[in-house]
């Protein structure tokens, strides 16, 4: 277990900070969960997490998860992230169904705190603290790097204790996989 937490004087956290800029085409496409803050809709053992993303017409993006959960049977949900205007590195996440998506305080935060110059690693949460991510786009990543995207994790008051390393095979869950 990691235990790295950061707290200003008087027990508060740090502020969470966005990207200045980001590119939503660079940034779509096929990422693996490399590691995450437990969730209360994903079970801590699913394994072969990914996050496949894609730029619509509208300027949303399509969000496909996708994982083994834990019984070992494929699992997805899909979603519609909605960016912040004037907030780069900031969108708005729903994964109600599309017709219930308009229902006002159902979109969860989704920024991203870190990326590399070729979008290949993310580190990604809310301004709550509640939620974190780090994805790439190789299922493993350089223990280096990870280090030093989890170190800004805590810089922006994260509390690392709880941290969940999935099993990443190589493999993600496929079209075929879900209708079997």
């Amino acid at each position: 277990m990691l235990s790295r937490k950061k707290e200003t004087t008087l027990g508060q956290r740090s502020a969470v900070t966005s990207v200045g800029s980001l590119d939503l085409d660079r940034y779509c496409g096929l990422w693996y969960e490399i590691g995450r803050l437990p969730l209360r809709w994903e079970d801590d053992t699913a394994a072969d997490i990914t996050a496949d993303y894609t730029l619509e017409d509208d300027g949303s993006v399509r969000v496909v998860n996708r994982c083994i959960d834990k019984s070992g049977a494929p699992s997805q949900a899909i979603g519609r992230a909605t960016p912040v205007h004037g907030k780069p590195g900031r969108l708005q996440v729903s994964f109600l169904p599309e017709l219930l998506r308009w229902v006002p305080f159902t979109k969860g935060d989704y920024w991203v705190l870190k990326i590399d110059d070729a979008y290949t690693v993310a580190l990604v949460g809310t301004p709550d603290h509640k939620n974190l991510w780090l994805i790439a786009r190789e299922p493993r990543i350089d223990p280096a790097i990870e280090a030093a995207y989890l170190d800004e994790a805590t810089r922006q008051g994260f509390d690392l204790e709880r941290w969940i390393t999935p099993v990443q095979s190589g493999q993600h869950v496929t079209d075929d996989q879900l209708k079997g």
